[in-house]
């Protein structure tokens, strides 16, 4: 079998990661890698259905598709992911798009070489997704990077931020073993990995569905993780805020090798917004948050996401969020405009904000935003960072990227050809804060 795949993985670190593990799945069947789609005898798009254009997105790719099916009548051309969860998708797909072969989604990844083959002999279409579905711990993972690793310790979310289409798609909340877990570090430690970052929806429910007597929390789990030897540096997201326990802040700045960086999401800085989106905080709960952290933690990298043009968000609502993004002082944000999502309560509300107003708020935000990040870097101008050096920049292979502890890109001239320097930890002298990136040189 000399076969060939062709994958694109939209979204967020979950579908990157669950793109690796489609890769390995492939791989073992004997496939490998299509540089383009039109070298490739199956085609898979790992979607993401967060927001309204994601959906819209996809159509357009799947119609850029149909010609090489036209051409390559033996094509499988196949659609996982979070979009392939949606009924109304899929029945989309089935009416308006019979060139598609293949509907799979999160739960049914181990699924997927069956799946191949039942339409190689019979020439039917597999669309059939499963709501939900148990963790497959057996699943070949083709990484990315050798030195650095995803690693997802719980699945789904009960949460029902009600602008949020995800719990209805990944499921409830379901937490990985704990033994499962570190099995999986040690085994990545012993193959070279430094660095892993641990994923989830909300990674600080870790655990709350185990039974009360032998529950490991994500503090628990971190400290556990820490102690793993070969592992340098430990990343987590996303955490909610609700969920952000004293308990683990204390293992956050106990832990030498987790980084100085949280990405904790605000999305809005109103309490009235707040409530509407059902996130279960304040405004005044979040500042108390931010200042257990950095009483704990004083040189960590704060980042978020916020959403503007949330249903009934008036002026004042979005002076509030630019007051609090002002007083936090993130080091970055995500902006989005609000995009409703059919099956989501915040789709079905009144007073929805014209998308004039959604637009100027949204520039009014990252105009803030860009302004906070920028001083976040330049205040680094000066010290030596210990930067893990990821490999040359996309744009110019002379200069090679890497990142700090506390998560910020930089860009430096290697003093060698580079390559020896790639994976590993060295001392880098900040020279210049740019609004996204750090400018720096190696220190001697």
């Amino acid at each position: 079998m000399n076969q060939k795949y062709y994958l694109s993985v939209f979204g967020c670190q979950m579908n990157v990661h669950d793109g690796e593990k489609i890769a390995g799945i492939l791989g073992k069947l004997g496939y490998t890698k299509a540089e383009r789609p039109e070298d490739a005898d199956l085609i898979l798009l790992n979607t993401c259905c967060v927001r309204e254009n994601a959906e819209n997105r996809l159509y357009g790719h799947l119609g850029n598709l149909k010609p090489l099916k036209v051409n390559k009548p033996n094509l499988i051309i196949g659609v996982g992911g979070c979009m392939a969860q949606l009924p109304s998708v899929r029945e989309k797909i089935a009416a308006d798009y019979p060139y598609i072969d293949l509907l799979f989604g999160a739960f049914n990844l181990h699924q997927i070489p069956e799946l191949i083959m039942k339409i190689r002999e019979t020439g039917s279409r597999m669309l059939d997704v499963p709501g939900e579905g148990e963790i497959n711990e057996d699943l070949p993972v083709t990484r990315e990077s050798p030195f650095q690793a995803w690693v997802t310790v719980i699945y789904g979310c009960n949460n029902f931020c009600t602008y949020c289409i995800v719990p209805y798609v990944r499921g409830r909340e379901k937490s990985r073993q704990p033994e499962h877990i570190l099995q999986e570090i040690r085994g990545l430690a012993a193959a070279g990995v430094k660095e892993i970052t641990l994923l989830g929806q909300n990674v600080n429910s870790y655990g709350l569905d185990f039974p009360a007597d032998r529950r490991t929390d994500f503090a628990d789990l971190l400290g556990a993780i820490n102690d793993i030897d070969g592992i340098t540096r430990i990343r987590f997201q996303t955490s909610h805020p609700k969920d952000l326990s004293d308990k683990l802040i204390r293992q956050m700045a106990a832990g030498e090798k987790v980084c100085e960086h949280l990405h904790l999401p605000l999305q809005a800085g109103s309490d009235k917004i707040l409530k509407l989106m059902n996130r279960k905080y304040t405004q005044a709960d979040y500042l108390r948050l931010v200042e257990k952290l950095r009483a704990q933690i004083p040189n960590l990298a704060l980042t978020t996401d916020l959403i503007v043009g949330f249903p009934g968000e008036e002026e004042a609502d979005f002076e509030d969020t630019l007051d609090l993004v002002r007083e936090v002082g993130f080091d970055a944000a995500f902006t989005f405009a609000y995009s409703p999502r059919d099956g989501t309560q915040a789709a079905k509300m009144n007073s929805q904000v014209p998308e004039a107003d959604k637009m100027d708020r949204l520039y009014r935000l990252i105009e803030v935003v860009n302004e906070q990040a920028k001083a976040a870097n330049e205040r680094l101008v000066g010290q030596v960072e210990s930067v893990l050096v990821e490999g040359p920049s996309a744009k110019n292979k002379e200069i090679f990227v890497g990142r700090t502890r506390s998560n910020k890109l930089v860009h430096f001239t290697p003093t060698t050809a580079g390559t020896d320097q790639i994976g590993t930890e060295i001392k880098v002298r900040i020279k210049k804060g740019l609004t996204y990136t750090l400018q720096g040189e190696i220190s001697q």
